[in-house]
């Protein structure tokens, strides 16, 4: 059994080179996949089912093309596409994954995440995360025009640049306590997740020889992915 993961491509019409290798890892690494985790990130930014980016179009019809041959397709919301909703899940073959998803892996049990939530000391984000992520909020926005949605994405994004330069990598990095704290409260040995581009294995997360945690990587010059099968984890980057 093959399963694989990955976060944070954040493709956008400004890096075709990215579009290129996803669409690449597609035909190539996931085509003899079981399954395929999307945890998040996926895109740049997302601002509604409506506004779909045409030049994706071969990357949409890949995935459904995967999902079709018998790749199980998981989606699970990022910081930067929280905003992806049935018709395109639909269009692509996936399901849904609860913002804190246990699943079934060969080697046993894993909790997936996004990885944000964990950044418990960033308030500010934590604050801006908790207004995005309310029904009414979502609601409101996607209400407006495109143009206006776009508007306030791209206004949204400059602001979380500037902020990102005034604050510590620590900050901007998951809290130890709050990762200890989700693996026992599940009750499970292994996290995975993303979004803070730092890729890496990290080992006694939950207690001392307890709780495994790996961190899933951008692609930015180098594409990354996990792979689980019945031998265990394997963590792999490759250039772009």
């Amino acid at each position: 059994m093959k399963v694989l993961f990955i976060s944070d491509l954040h493709l956008k019409a400004e890096r075709p080179d990215i579009t290129r290798a996803f669409l690449h890892f597609l035909s190539e690494t996931a085509a003899d996949a079981d399954a395929l985790y999307l945890l998040g990130d996926i895109f740049e930014a997302w601002i509604g089912d409506d506004a779909q980016e045409p030049q994706f179009n071969p990357l949409f019809n890949a995935l459904k093309s995967l999902s079709e041959r018998g790749c199980r397709l998981y989606f699970q919301h990022g910081n930067r596409d929280f905003l992806v909703g049935n018709q395109f899940l639909t269009k692509i073959g996936a399901t849904l994954l609860e913002e804190k998803q246990r699943i079934d892996l060969p080697i046993g049990s894993a909790l997936v995440m996004h990885g944000d939530q964990l950044c418990t000391d960033d308030k500010d984000y934590q604050q801006f995360r908790a207004l995005v992520r309310s029904p009414n909020w979502q609601q409101a926005f996607l209400a407006k025009p495109i143009n206006e949605r776009l508007a306030i994405a791209q206004q949204l994004r400059a602001t979380s640049q500037q902020l990102a330069t005034e604050k510590s990598n620590e900050i901007m990095d998951v809290n130890p306590l709050a990762v200890s704290t989700v693996l026992r409260e599940e009750k499970i040995e292994l996290l995975i997740h993303g979004h803070t581009h730092r890729p890496a294995i990290h080992y006694n997360q939950r207690s001392n020889e307890h709780g495994t945690r790996v961190v899933l990587g951008d692609w930015d010059t180098k594409l990354w992915y996990l792979e689980c099968n019945d031998n265990g984890l394997l963590l792999v980057d490759e250039p772009i």
